[in-house]
């Protein structure tokens, strides 16, 4: 008797390489096997429960936050690890941890998505916004820096709004849905900045151990392309606009250059992350001592961390005081730490304590 195999590829059709039996319906960027629904979609949860496994990281018992924008990459991290903690007995206590940075038409609506997820998951939902954090939102931001260099300040607010808002939630891990794609761009922008002492962690499956709440990337060998089929196929609830006000990042042209590469080569991708786990720093090279912000108690490796250089700008009415590298006097022009103190109006950013 034939098998279904058999009678699949008499019809024309490509068959599961996988089961041998169902219709291929995928074909996997990062392997360029032909599959079916079903089996991607165990390879894809198997991946990445073997990632967690391999790396331990987490610990039965953990508290951990989810950080959800409401895209593609935070939605299927949640549904994933969700469904890996009740298939194979994590012992996790899982939460959603969103940023409102304040930006008109597109964060108030991927809140709503983050909303539905909230109710769809079951799972604890914590929000946190740049007004109550900062004083400001981006909206207000861009009004006074425009469209260059806005994507740094709410990158500087975003990182620590998600470990002010972690603290709230008194957990012990915080996840996020950095994939394949984004890490190896940050590799590459880390390599065309000189940023030795980013490079030489930016590859980490875990970073901030030596911080208040460490953090995890549970998709670093997961690839974007298989994250929009994952969501796709499963009929996830995600948000897929862009932020207005990114299209002149910097990383967008990295971006640009590793999808040109990934056409060419799809293994590309992994292989610069590969590379970029085998660098190593000189020793001669000067590394930043961790230190603590004197304002605001949250890690830097200057006086002051550059979130609050930049909202110390914002608020003396020189926005573009804290662009770009630190030199001299942390916060002010000409050092003098005491005029800063005293000018600083507006909310500091330390009101939230780690």
């Amino acid at each position: 008797m034939e098998g279904e195999g058999e009678r699949e590829r008499k019809r024309g059709g490509r068959v599961c390489c996988v089961c041998n039996k169902e219709r291929a319906s995928v074909k996997r960027p990062k392997t360029l096997q032909h599959m079916c629904r079903e089996c991607f979609f165990n390879a894809f949860e198997s991946e990445i429960h073997q990632v967690i496994i391999q790396n331990s990281l987490f610990t039965a018992g953990d508290r951990v936050a989810i950080g959800a924008s409401g895209g593609k990459d935070s939605t299927v991290l949640a549904y994933v690890l969700s469904k890996l903690n009740r298939l194979h007995n994590y012992g996790l206590h899982l939460f959603l941890l969103s940023v409102d940075e304040g930006i008109t038409g597109y964060r108030d609506d991927s809140l709503q998505t983050v909303h539905r997820n909230h109710l769809q998951y079951q799972l604890p939902l914590q929000v946190v916004s740049y007004k109550d954090l900062y004083g400001w939102t981006m909206d207000q931001i861009v009004d006074v820096i425009g469209f260059k260099n806005n994507c740094t300040f709410c990158g500087v607010f975003r990182r620590q709004a998600l470990d002010r808002g972690a603290a709230l939630l008194k957990v012990d891990k915080l996840v996020t849905g950095h994939n394949a794609d984004d890490i190896a761009e940050t590799v590459l922008l880390n390599l065309l900045r000189g940023d030795v002492a980013r490079l030489s962690r930016c590859t980490s499956i875990t970073t901030g151990e030596d911080g208040p709440i460490p953090r995890c990337k549970p998709f670093k060998y997961t690839y974007e392309k298989e994250i929009v089929m994952y969501a796709y196929f499963k009929k996830l609830d995600y948000f897929s606009t862009e932020c207005i006000y990114s299209p002149n990042a910097y990383r967008g042209f990295a971006r640009e250059f590793i999808k040109d590469l990934e056409r060419i080569r799809p293994r590309a991708i992994l292989d610069i992350i590969k590379s970029g786990e085998n660098f190593r720093i000189s020793t001669t090279t000067k590394m930043p001592e961790q230190g603590t912000c004197q304002r605001c108690g949250y890690i830097s490796s200057q006086k002051w961390c550059k979130a609050c250089v930049l909202l110390d700008g914002l608020n003396r009415g020189l926005p573009k005081l804290g662009i770009g590298r630190s030199r001299g006097g942390v916060g002010s022009e000409n050092g003098n730490e005491s005029k800063v103190h005293k000018s600083i109006q507006g909310k500091q950013c330390g009101t939230l304590d780690f």
